[in-house]
C-alpha cells in the first residue's frame, strides 16, 4: 500500500515537471514575423499571377515601383491593410479590404450620396472608391499632378463614366453634360492649365454627391448662389444685393439663380456668341424665358412682353441686325445687381438714368431719358405714348386707303389696258383646247391650296398662316381634299394621253429628242449675243418640255409621300417609323422646290417674258397670237397651217383669202418638210 502511494506521487511529480518545462519553453518562443512588403512582392510582383472569380479572369499582379511610389506603398505594410495574413505564402484568400477602416469619414459621406445609393439600387455603372481614386496600390496623393483626383485631371476621372454614353445610357441619365462641360469657358481653362478654374467636385462636392433634387445637395436650386461664390465672391455678394437675390433668399422658386442665365454644364464666357449672356442672345433666349411670357404676370402682377416690346424699339432692332454696341437688357438694368426701378440703387431708378443711358449717349439730359425705352408698353398713359397710338391708327388707315387706292386705280387701267390690246390681236393660234385649259385650271388652283395651306403648317407665324384664318383641323381637311383633285386631275390626265386623239398628240409633241439638247445650247448662246441664229421650236420647246415632266415627277412624288402621311397609321404598322420621316422630309423639299420653280421658271414664261406682258392669254382662253407663235413654234407647221386656214375662213374678202392660202402653202413648202417630220 505505502509502496504504492510512493509510486503515484512520483509519477505525478514526473508530469508537472514535464508540464511546466514545456510551457517554459513555449512562452521563450518569439511569434513567427508577418510577411514584408518584399514577401508579397515575391509572388505579386509577378505579371502572370492571377485567379478566377465566377469564371473572370482576375489579375493579382501589382506594380512594385508604383505601389512603392503610391500613399499606401510609401507609408504602410501590405498587412496593414490585409491584416487577416500570416503567413506567406498564404493558403487561404485574403478578406476584402474595407476602405472606411482608415477613411470613415468619407465613407460616411459616400454612403449618402447619389453613387452609393446607385449601387444599392442596382447600378453596377455607379462609381466606388477604386473608380475615383485608382487602385490602392497605385493610389497618390491629390497634389501629385499624376493622381487621378488631383484637380488637372478630375474632368477626366469624371470622364470616364460621364463621357461614355453607352454607361450612361444604361443608368437612365446622358452624357451630354460632360460633353458640354467640355466646351465650357470652365472645361476649356482647366484644359489649358488652369489651377483656378471650376472643376466637376468644386461644383457636386467630393464624396458625398447628392441629386440636384436634394436640398442638401450643392447644385440644389437655393444652394447654387452660395456654390458659384467659392470662386465668384464679390459677384455673389452684388446677386445677393439685388431683386433676383431677395426672391431666391425669400424661397421663390421662379427667381433666377446662376445657372439660369449663364447655363449649367455649357457655361460659356460672354463674349462668345454661343453664350446664352452674349449681347446678341440676352434678350431673345435668356431674358426672355421669365419677362417675355404671363408666368410672372400672373403670379407677381409684373408686366410681359418686356422682350417683344425692347426688339420692336430701335435698340431691339439694331440687335437682330447684328449691332455689338447697342444696348440690351443687362446695359440698362444692370448684371447681377439688377433691382426695381423704384429702388434709389437701381440703374434704371428715375434718379439714375441720365448716367445710365449716358453711358451710350453722352451729354443726355432728364428730357431725353423721359423716353419709353420698350414700345408699346401696355397700358401707358402718357402723352408721349398717347401720342405714338393715335399716330399708329391714323397712319394704318392712311395706308390701306391710300395704297388700297393706288392698287384699284391701276388694276381697272391694266385691266382695259390688257383687254384691249388682246382684242386688237385677230389672227390667233389654238394653243389650248378647252378640255385641257379645265385640266390646268384644276391643277394650279389645287396646287396653289396645297401651297398655302402646307406651309401655314410649317410657318404657323407667316403671312400663310395669317391667310388663311383657320385652325388646324379645317387646314388638315382643307389641305387634303385639294391633294385629293391634284391627285385626281394627274389620273385623269394619264387617261386622257392614252383615250383621246389630242391627248395622243400631246404626249408624242412633248416628249423629248435629241434636237432639244442642242436647243439648249443654241437658246443661250444667241440670247448672249454669241450666236447669231435664233433657234426654231415645233409645239413645245426644252423648256416647256422640261417643265412637263418636271411636273410629272413632282405629281408622283408628292402623292406618294402625301398618302403615307395621311395614312400614317398604316404606313406606320407596316414598315419601320423612319420611313415616315423620310417621307416628311421629301414631301417638303419636294413643295419647295416645285413652288419656286412655279414662280421663277412657269411664271416668267406666263407673266415677266417680255413677248407675252401683260400675260400669255393662253391658259385663259387658249388663245395667242399668229405672229407670235410663228416667232416661238415656227417649226409647228401643222399648228399654223391650221391657223391660216381658219383665219382665211373667217375673212370675208378675197385677197385676203388668196393670202392665207398662200401662207398655208409656204408652211406646206418642201424646205419644210424635213423640219416638220422630224418635230
Amino acid at each position: 500500500m505505502a509502496r504504492g502511494l510512493c509510486k503515484f506521487k512520483k509519477s505525478t511529480l514526473t508530469f508537472a515537471a514535464v508540464w511546466f518545462f514545456s510551457v517554459v519553453a513555449i512562452a521563450g518562443q518569439k511569434p513567427a514575423p508577418k510577411p514584408t512588403n518584399d514577401d508579397c512582392l515575391a509572388c505579386h510582383g509577378d505579371s502572370s499571377l492571377s485567379h478566377e472569380v465566377n469564371g473572370k479572369t482576375i489579375s493579382l499582379y501589382v506594380n512594385p515601383d508604383k505601389f512603392k511610389e503610391s500613399m499606401h506603398g510609401s507609408m504602410f505594410q501590405c498587412v496593414d491593410c490585409h491584416a487577416d495574413l500570416k503567413t506567406s505564402p498564404h493558403e487561404t484568400t485574403p478578406a476584402k479590404v474595407q476602405c472606411s477602416t482608415c477613411h470613415a469619414d468619407q465613407q460616411a459621406a459616400y454612403d449618402r450620396s447619389f453613387h452609393a445609393k446607385a449601387i444599392k439600387s442596382g447600378d453596377t455603372h455607379a462609381a466606388t472608391c477604386i473608380d475615383c481614386h485608382g487602385s490602392p496600390h497605385e493610389l497618390l496623393a491629390a497634389g501629385d499632378p499624376k493622381s487621378k483626383v488631383n484637380h488637372a485631371n478630375i474632368p477626366a476621372t469624371c470622364g470616364v463614366c460621364h463621357g461614355q454614353k453607352f454607361v450612361m445610357e444604361a443608368s437612365g441619365h446622358s452624357a451630354q453634360p460632360f460633353l458640354s462641360y467640355q466646351e465650357s469657358v470652365h472645361g476649356k481653362a482647366v484644359a489649358a492649365g488652369s489651377e483656378k478654374a471650376a472643376v466637376c467636385t468644386d461644383c457636386h462636392g467630393t464624396h458625398e454627391i447628392l441629386a440636384a433634387g436634394d436640398p442638401k445637395s450643392t447644385i440644389f436650386k437655393f444652394n447654387v448662389p452660395l456654390t458659384c461664390a467659392k470662386c465668384h465672391g464679390q459677384v455673389q455678394q452684388t446677386f445677393a444685393q439685388s431683386i433676383h437675390g431677395q426672391a431666391v433668399a425669400r424661397g421663390n422658386w421662379q427667381a433666377p439663380v446662376c445657372t439660369d442665365c449663364h447655363g449649367i454644364h455649357s457655361i460659356k464666357s460672354h463674349v462668345d456668341p454661343n453664350s446664352s449672356v452674349s449681347t446678341q442672345n440676352l434678350a431673345r433666349m435668356t431674358c426672355a424665358r421669365c419677362h417675355e411670357g404671363v408666368r410672372l404676370s400672373k403670379e407677381f402682377d409684373m408686366p410681359d412682353g418686356r422682350v417683344s416690346t425692347y426688339l420692336e424699339s430701335y435698340h431691339g432692332l439694331a440687335s437682330e441686325l447684328g449691332s455689338k454696341v447697342v444696348a440690351n437688357c443687362a446695359s440698362c438694368h444692370g448684371v447681377h445687381n439688377i433691382l426695381p426701378s423704384n429702388d434709389p440703387r437701381s440703374t434704371i431708378s428715375q434718379a439714375n438714368l441720365v448716367k445710365t443711358c449716358g453711358q451710350c449717349h453722352p451729354g443726355v439730359t432728364d428730357k431725353f431719358v423721359s423716353a419709353k425705352v420698350h414700345v408699346d408698353a401696355p397700358l401707358s398713359a402718357d402723352t408721349g405714348s398717347i401720342a405714338v397710338r393715335w399716330i399708329r391708327k391714323f397712319y394704318i388707315g392712311m395706308i390701306v386707303v391710300v395704297i388700297g387706292g393706288m392698287i384699284l386705280h391701276n388694276l381697272i387701267i391694266w385691266r382695259r389696258k390688257a383687254l384691249l390690246r388682246r382684242k386688237v390681236e385677230q389672227h390667233v393660234v389654238t394653243r389650248m383646247s378647252k378640255h385641257q385649259r379645265v385640266q390646268h385650271v384644276l391643277l394650279l388652283s389645287s396646287f396653289f391650296v396645297l401651297v398655302i395651306t402646307g406651309f401655314a403648317l410649317k410657318f404657323p407665324d407667316s403671312w400663310f398662316a395669317w391667310l388663311l384664318g383657320m385652325g388646324e383641323h379645317v387646314r388638315g381637311i382643307v389641305h387634303r381634299v385639294a391633294g385629293s383633285v391634284l391627285v385626281g386631275v394627274g389620273i385623269y390626265h394619264v387617261f386622257y394621253l392614252i383615250l383621246n386623239r389630242q391627248g395622243r398628240r400631246l404626249m408624242k409633241d412633248f416628249m423629248p429628242v435629241p434636237k432639244d439638247a442642242a436647243d439648249v445650247l443654241r437658246t443661250l448662246t444667241y440670247y448672249l449675243g454669241i450666236g447669231k441664229e435664233k433657234p426654231e421650236f415645233a409645239r413645245f420647246n426644252y423648256a416647256e418640255k422640261a417643265e412637263y415632266w418636271a411636273l410629272v415627277w413632282g405629281l408622283i412624288v408628292m402623292a406618294s409621300t402625301g398618302i403615307m402621311l395621311w395614312a400614317k397609321v398604316f404606313f406606320g404598322n407596316l414598315m419601320p417609323r423612319w420611313w415616315l420621316d423620310v417621307a416628311t422630309s421629301i414631301h417638303f423639299y419636294e413643295a419647295v422646290l416645285a413652288t419656286l420653280a412655279i414662280v421663277v421658271w412657269h411664271f416668267y414664261q406666263v407673266f415677266l417674258d417680255p413677248d407675252v406682258y401683260p400675260m400669255n392669254w393662253a391658259w385663259w382662253d387658249g388663245k395667242m397670237s399668229f405672229e407670235h407663235y410663228r416667232e416661238e413654234h415656227g417649226l409647228d407647221a401643222a399648228t399654223l397651217l391650221e391657223a391660216a386656214q381658219q383665219h382665211a375662213k373667217s375673212e370675208p374678202s378675197e385677197p385676203s383669202a388668196e393670202c392665207a392660202c398662200e401662207e398655208g402653202k409656204k408652211l406646206e413648202s418642201p424646205d419644210e418638210e424635213p423640219v416638220n417630220s422630224g418635230r
